[in-house]
């Protein structure tokens, strides 16, 4: 499923931010949060097409 596979690279890329702002990096933890808005949409995403995918049975 390319949506799944859409949140997963969503998720790697954001890593490096995350560690960054854990190290106290303001910018890094801005970055962080404006990600995280696009992964709770692509996991919106794949949520919906798993639901459609159950319909479609």
């Amino acid at each position: 499923m390319q949506e799944y596979e859409d949140l997963k690279a969503l998720v790697a890329e954001i890593e490096q931010d995350v560690n960054k702002a854990e190290g106290g990096n303001k910018a890094a933890g801005t970055r962080v949060r404006k990600q995280m808005q696009a992964i709770k949409q692509a996991a919106q995403t794949v949520r919906n097409k798993v639901l459609e995918l159950r319909v479609e049975d």
